[in-house]
């Protein structure tokens, strides 16, 4: 899992080393019950569920509180200059228990667009997403393809530079002939360098300027193979078939600073939610 809590603007993310008081992570379920007289429950879901997150913490370090007063406040600070997202803009939060960064419906490999267009995209070779195969979809690979794991909103997963990413490929490939990649970008999304390696993982350290990183692999052979299971981590090995808890654009819906009794010392509080 990732080390410490990471948030803030693509390019201006900061890490947050104090272990927060509370916490609480918990999905959004949105489930509606309804009882009849004659005591049968019926239930009403939606498809897809919600993240939250719920910080807080006593005596934070003063730089860190005003950065996420900043956050919360839509304040921009120092940083990365001509960072694209704006002072209102969607955060980017990298929760310290995540074990995959993955969104869980691309982790599972399951695509609701047809193509898989939702999760992937084709960098070299050809590839073709096949239907669900029990509950997850296939790839039909050329010899020479390569694929990329796309984020929802951004050009890739956000990073900061000298942070240690690692990356493993779905586990049914072949690991003698795969491939897999790390390619990093700046914050207008420009490729910048990529770090790569024969077989199934490879862990590379965000260079300088970097903002994004995008996962790419390929199975080295022309076949059928699965596009499940693949785990995307920071500061961590990763682990095949890990739920994806995804990096989520995040908003601040609510906020406390009160004095320490010791100043410049903070108590804060934030909550936050998927957008």
């Amino acid at each position: 899992m990732a080390r410490n809590l990471w948030i803030g603007k693509p390019g201006l993310l900061r890490e947050i080393d104090q272990a927060a008081k509370s916490w609480d992570r918990s999905a959004e379920l949105n489930v509606t019950e309804f009882k009849s007289l004659e005591g049968r429950v019926t239930t009403i879901a939606p498809p897809r569920t919600v993240r939250r997150l719920k910080f807080s913490w006593d005596w934070l370090e003063p730089g860190d509180a005003q950065h996420l007063t900043r956050l919360a406040r839509r304040v921009n600070g120092p940083g990365l200059q001509g960072s694209p997202a704006p002072s209102y803009g969607p955060l980017a939060v990298i929760d310290p228990a995540s074990v995959n960064l993955l969104g869980p419906y691309q982790a599972a490999a399951q695509s609701s667009e047809p193509g898989g267009t939702d999760h992937w995209f084709t960098v070299s070779g050809s590839l073709g997403v096949l239907p669900y195969t029990g509950d997850t979809v296939i790839g039909d690979f050329g010899e020479n393809t390569r694929v990329g794991w796309k984020h929802g909103l951004w050009a890739g997963w956000p990073v900061a530079p000298g942070m240690r990413v690692s990356w493993q490929v779905p586990p049914d490939w072949n690991p003698a002939l795969a491939t897999a990649q790390l390619d990093w970008k700046r914050a207008d999304g420009t490729y910048l360098s990529t770090t790569a390696a024969t077989g199934a993982a490879v862990t590379g350290t965000a260079p300088a300027e970097a903002v994004f990183v995008t996962p790419v692999g390929g199975p080295g052979e022309a076949v059928l193979a699965g596009l499940a299971g693949a785990c995307l981590t920071i500061d961590a090995v990763p682990v095949a078939y890990a739920l994806g808890d995804g990096c989520p654009a995040m908003t601040v819906t609510a906020y406390s600073d009160v004095p320490a009794a010791r100043l410049p010392y903070r108590n804060i509080s934030i909550d936050l939610v998927e957008v």
